[in-house]
């Protein structure tokens, strides 16, 4: 592998072309409350395709033209919609999406490998989707193939070469068993141009199939913010969660500084099947102009909305209700993958 000299992951708040989203359908999973989630898929892509590009994943050309439908008739923008026919496994491609870096100058789409968070789910279909954006002509970068399990929900970026990220997820033996810690290091050093990783050692929210994404727990707001995860001392979470906030109170910027941490509360317990769901309000999702913001019908929804305007003072903080969605262990990050400035055509 030839390292490059100057690579970087742009951070969320960079300016984008536009943002992945697979949308949902009668063979996935979301079947019995499929009509209560799409409620929540209309809010997020109307928000986004007023004034950027939104790639839509459709199981097929029916799938396309209904969801179509639906969106020409609560008015959204869809001439700011790009369209990708490919039959997936299910919809967080946050986590098969492409991860985009700016390598010597030119934009570069990288195509880890997904495993379904570990061979949890089946996913085959889900890995191939970064490889028919760039087969069906809607990627205008290179599409480069990496052979290592690395999903976008597992790390964050401050766009200045920081990283976070947590162990339980990055050195699971379910996905890249032949690389250790030190391995791991090197190859986001040489693939995102990271020069500091931030392993969290704690941080875990019951329901979360992901083995602990950091994107559910701790996420970079800007270059000097990190907002994260908290609860009551009688949450079952408190011991972890408190441990991890311990751990972000000693992290320092580049300049030696401590973080300005903004603590999102986590909603009261809501369950499915009688497990508990791991609701989060770091589990938002940055566009050009807006913070889609999950909120679950709880006294915390407000309150962690001004917290999050009070930060982004650039953008609009929009509360999106995905009390239907976390039912199956995600929200609006995990749905969604933005796509940087030179990706797309």
């Amino acid at each position: 592998m030839n390292i490059q000299t100057k690579v970087s992951l742009p951070a969320e708040w960079s300016s984008q072309d536009g943002i992945l989203l697979c949308w949902p359908h009668h063979s996935m999973d979301w079947q019995p409350i499929l009509l209560e989630v799409e409620k929540a898929f209309d809010e997020i892509a109307c928000y986004i395709c007023l004034d950027q590009t939104l790639v839509i994943i459709a199981h097929n050309d029916e799938h396309q033209q209904q969801i179509l439908a639906r969106l020409t008739q609560i008015n959204a923008n869809t001439d700011n919609i790009k369209w990708l026919i490919h039959n997936n496994n299910d919809t967080w491609c946050r986590d098969f999406g492409p991860i985009t870096v700016v390598r010597d100058q030119r934009t570069v789409a990288l195509d880890f490998r997904f495993n379904g968070w570990g061979d949890k789910f089946d996913a085959e279909n889900d890995n191939l989707s970064n490889q028919q954006l760039a087969k069906d002509k809607l990627l205008k970068c290179e599409l480069e193939s990496i052979d290592i399990v690395l999903e976008g929900g597992s790390i964050d970026s401050d766009g200045e070469g920081t990283l976070l990220t947590t162990t339980q997820c990055l050195l699971s033996d379910k996905r890249n068993p032949a690389l250790n810690k030190q391995d791991i290091e090197n190859e986001l050093s040489a693939r995102l141009g990271t020069k500091r990783i931030f392993w969290l050692e704690h941080g875990h929210l019951e329901g979360d199939d992901t083995d602990s994404h950091v994107d559910n727990l701790a996420r970079f707001c800007n270059p000097n913010t990190i907002a994260y995860a908290c609860c009551d001392e009688n949450d079952e979470h408190y011991p972890s969660l408190h441990a991890m906030q311990l751990e972000l109170e000693q992290l320092r910027t580049s300049a030696g500084e401590p973080y300005n941490l903004i603590p999102l509360k986590i909603p009261q317990a809501s369950y499915n099947d009688g497990e508990r769901l791991p609701t989060s309000y770091v589990n938002f999702l940055i566009t050009n102009q807006y913070i889609l913001m999950p909120t679950y019908n709880d006294a915390e929804d407000a309150i962690n909305l001004a917290k999050l305007q009070a930060v982004f003072s650039d953008r609009k903080v929009i509360g999106i209700d995905c009390s239907d969605i976390i039912k199956q262990s995600g929200s609006i990050h995990c749905l969604t993958m933005q796509l940087p400035r030179h990706t797309l055509y």
